[in-house]
């Protein structure tokens, strides 16, 4: 009733929008539904419009703002590489060829641990280059020297000489004979600062008569056989003179490694082999590196540093359920799980009574030495890498194709077999069928091709891959190292250093025309002592540790062979 009175009252004016409300409430229908319902999806649909525009501008502003962020950060030098952290200070110098390499971009994508640091940006991760003279090396300790016996030429000295240089080593002593010891080559070792080259003269073999060892028995029973046992001792009496050379020179550690072995100093917080050493305790004497043996996919190597990257991994870096159950597929047909030796190579502390030990290890006159093995840096040994490799090994030592006498020239099973086959059977044959049956040979037993076999072991851990030495030697290579040292070593020897490399050479002939070895000309002048050294006294030599030969892996016997992986 009061909206009737109200209504009645106004009745000349517009009709407000409630009061029509109200009375149609009581004397119309309600109004069709229509407007409320198209209104309400017209509000529902602009909200998802609205998120999702919100959304997309989000997402386009958000990788544009890091985008940003991230150029101007590394335009104002705010994200430090960790790996310059490494360089030399105030070194600004690229490694060289990192920039152009393919191997270097290649690197980047290998596993961690194979590689480490290189090649993770184009900043050095090689702590030690600045130029190719390598000046920077001379004030960092430790001070690591390798020895070595060589008559390698200069496409293998070089690379691995600079090489382990780009890793630390500051000095050489290479004992050359044949093509090391010719003009041409021992002119441009003698040029590079670190290297000390000595000849094999008739001073030296004078000199390697009179030592103390011919009258010691730990390297006796290798004296007076050929071929890889003359080798065996020509080199124990190298390192002897060597350490002599280090302790003068003020050398921390000596390493003795052939010119086809590079060192591999995985394990350490850089690339490191005087890092990998200067971590090593203060009571150690001696550490040992496994050696890792090539295992080549081509026959028709001609580079073995720069073309072999996959490498079969050494027992004390395998697990032995592992090793043992995958044995028959690694040994790959051949004796042995290696071709040649397993027990690795060590280096020594440079101290007071130091002695080899044989080419693989060291000793001391006064204690048994301290000694540890890496559990991840190793020896890279490119075994038989070129098909030439595997013939010049057997025509060196002119063994007669016998059992007898192949077992007194060769310590090492593969070895023996070699040279049994090839030169007895295959003697009997033309000349272009040895050539043939040869390569056969190579090929079966030595090159993996085999990609579901290669596959399957490396994922076992048997096969491993291996880049970074790759990589440094092709970065030296491309930046000109090696070429630059050849070009600026001096062009003509004088006449004392010609007289030498004349002497070299001409001793190098005699030994290998006469069948006696070096080892019994080295101690010729006192041969009527002989028989008393090889009578010595039993009861002398349990004082004397035996020296270590090259030794082959563990064999898997019957029990081991039900071993399954």
């Amino acid at each position: 009733m009061l909206k009737s009175k109200a209504w009645n009252g106004q009745s000349k004016e517009r009709p407000s929008p409630t009061l029509t409300t109200d009375i149609n409430d009581h004397d119309q229908p309600p109004p069709p539904p229509t407007c409320p319902l198209r209104s309400a999806p017209a509000s529902s649909s602009s909200s998802p419009q609205t998120f999702t525009s919100k959304l997309l501008l989000l997402l386009t502003l958000l990788p544009l703002s890091l985008t940003a962020l991230a150029f101007i950060l590394q335009w104002r030098g705010g994200i430090p590489d960790p790996t310059t952290r490494w360089s030399p200070p105030g070194s600004h110098h690229l490694f060289p060829g990192m920039d152009a390499s393919p191997l270097s971009s290649a690197v980047v994508h290998s596993s961690s641990s194979d590689c480490l640091n290189l090649g993770r940006s184009a900043s050095p991760s090689i702590p030690y280059y600045q130029n190719w003279k390598f000046d920077s090396v001379s004030n960092l300790r430790p001070k690591i020297c390798i020895t070595t016996s060589t008559s390698a030429g200069l496409e293998q000295i070089l690379p691995w000489m600079f090489y382990h240089k780009v890793i630390g080593v500051t000095t050489f002593f290479l004992f050359v004979e044949g093509k090391a010891a010719s003009p041409e080559v021992s002119k441009v070792l003698e040029s590079i600062p670190g290297v000390k080259v000595i000849y094999r003269t008739k001073e030296l073999e004078e000199q390697q008569a009179k030592s103390r060892i011919w009258n010691e028995t730990w390297l006796s029973s290798f004296f007076y056989k050929p071929c890889n046992y003359e080798l065996f001792v020509k080199q124990s009496l190298n390192m002897e003179i060597a350490i002599v050379l280090a302790r003068d020179a003020g050398m921390d550690w000596i390493i003795h490694l052939d010119t086809d072995e590079l060192l591999h100093p995985a394990g350490a917080k850089e690339y490191s082999l005087r890092q990998l050493l200067l971590d090593v305790p203060g009571n150690v004497d001696m550490v040992i590196f496994p050696n890792y043996e090539s295992s080549i996919e081509r026959d028709d190597i001609k580079e073995p540093f720069t073309e072999v990257s996959m490498f079969k991994r050494n027992y004390d870096h395998v697990p032995k359920d592992t090793y043992f159950g995958m044995y028959k597929e690694s040994v790959h047909g051949n004796p042995n799980y290696f071709l040649t030796y397993g027990n690795g190579k060590s280096a020594a502390r440079v101290q007071d009574h130091l002695r080899p030990n044989g080419a693989h290890r060291w000793h001391n006159y006064m204690k048994t030495p301290n000694e540890v093995k890496f559990e991840e840096a190793a020896v890279l040994h490119y075994t038989y890498a070129r098909f030439s490799d595997l013939t010049s090994r057997r025509d060196r030592c002119h063994c007669k194709p016998t059992k007898e006498d192949v077992k007194r020239c060769f310590m090492l099973d593969f070895d023996r077999a070699v040279s049994s086959i090839l030169s007895l059977v295959l003697s009997k044959l033309f000349n272009y069928r040895n050539k043939i049956i040869e390569h056969i040979m190579y090929h079966e037993h030595i090159v993996w091709d085999d990609k579901e076999v290669k596959l399957k072991l490396l994922r076992k851990g048997i096969l491993t891959r291996i880049y970074a030495p790759m990589a440094i030697i092709q970065g030296l290579r491309e930046s000109g190292v090696f070429s630059s040292v050849i070009a600026s070593a001096p062009t003509t020897l004088s006449k004392e250093k010609f007289l030498l490399t004349i002497d070299s050479s001409n001793s190098s002939r005699a030994a290998t025309s006469e069948s006696l070895p070096s080892s019994r000309k080295i101690g010729r002048s006192r041969e009527s002592k002989a028989t008393a050294r090889k009578a010595l006294d039993i009861e002398a030599a349990e004082f004397q540790e035996v020296a270590v030969p090259p030794l082959s892996p563990p064999v898997m016997d019957d029990n081991q062979a039900s071993v399954e992986v």
